[in-house]
């Protein structure tokens, strides 16, 4: 296939942050190694980008006090999880300012509490409009006082979008919330009927399985994406492994059948590109001791080199992103 042309390629920022404490089944530490195995950098690079791998990032130390006594007790490892926090949210916000594209290779959901957080006060230090895009199987709108298990990557989209009792996670670093009209949730199949109040009170964007049955991936993301016309947008995607269908890519740690197909999900991908706003993206939850023999993280692979371009016949990007 031949690369895109010199105005497509652009710098992209890799990050491993091998996290594993948020999730309830071990083995998403590996996940930033599945994805390079399957020669991730080597395939966008193939495309015509620039490719800096920054490594991953290293085990931090706990940090304790992050939240008042009542809502830590009911958050699984969260001393150690608040460290990973603070320095995935440092290198983040350093990446965000060097005018690459960023790719974080999670490490489960908890991630995006750091990505996005950082992502998010840059945006609002140069005046553009954070849109994220949550690609999931579930909802992650879970709070200490309503999550039925304490692991805390259910939890990221209430963090992110500004639940009190999550609100100290980051300790002094900014925090700057991201409107709910501006979280979209994408590809529901498994919501807590608590979640479900939370989102219907929030006033989110949520699309779910049947609706895509209903309408097609097509016409659904492009509605979100006709929103954004004519403004001045950074659009994070934040992919879940489990946002797929689990016989198509097994390695994940809760999946949930019904989920996209390889066709859906490399059209929703392709979109993405051609809008040209896609500014950063996480990759998360990509579980390599259930998969088979490579076969979810040879997927994400494909799907993010569409994301970044890779197409039968060469579209160009309607705008730019950041």
């Amino acid at each position: 296939m031949d690369p895109l042309t010199t105005s497509d390629a652009r710098g992209i920022a890799i990050l491993g942050i091998p996290l594993q404490l948020g999730a309830g089944t071990t083995g998403t530490v590996m996940g930033p190694a599945a994805l390079r195995t399957a020669d991730l950098a080597g395939t966008l690079r193939a495309l015509g980008h620039t490719v800096t791998d920054h490594g991953d990032i290293a085990e931090p130390f706990p940090i304790e006090g992050r939240l008042e006594s009542e809502q830590a007790a009911r958050c699984r490892n969260l001393p150690a999880i608040a460290g990973w926090l603070a320095a995935a949210y440092d290198r983040a916000y350093a990446l965000s300012g060097q005018g690459d594209r960023q790719l974080y290779l999670g490490g489960d959901h908890t991630i995006s509490m750091a990505t996005i957080s950082a992502v998010a006060r840059r945006c609002s230090e140069q005046g553009r409009e954070l849109v994220v895009l949550w690609l999931d199987a579930h909802a992650d709108f879970n709070t200490p006082e309503s999550s039925p298990s304490g692991n805390m990557h259910g939890m990221s989209v209430a963090y992110l979008a500004g639940a009190p009792s999550l609100a100290g996670l980051l300790g002094d670093r900014p925090h700057v919330s991201v409107a709910a009209a501006n979280l979209n949730l994408f590809g529901l199949r498994s919501v807590d009927p608590e979640e479900r109040r939370l989102i219907d009170a929030a006033g989110f964007e949520a699309v779910d399985m049947r609706m895509i049955d209903e309408f097609g991936v097509s016409f659904l993301v492009g509605r979100i994406l006709e929103r954004l016309v004519g403004r001045d947008v950074h659009l994070h995607v934040s992919l879940d492994v489990d946002f797929l269908d689990p016989d198509i890519a097994p390695g994940a740690g809760t999946p949930v059948p019904g989920g996209a197909t390889a066709r859906e999900a490399h059209l929703v991908m392709e979109m993405l590109h051609d809008s040209g706003l896609v500014g950063s993206i996480d990759v998360v939850e990509l579980n390599p001791f259930l998969d088979d023999r490579g076969r979810s993280a040879k997927l994400l692979a494909d799907l993010i080199a569409s994301l970044f371009g890779r197409s039968v016949l060469g579209r160009r990007p309607a705008r730019r992103g950041c």
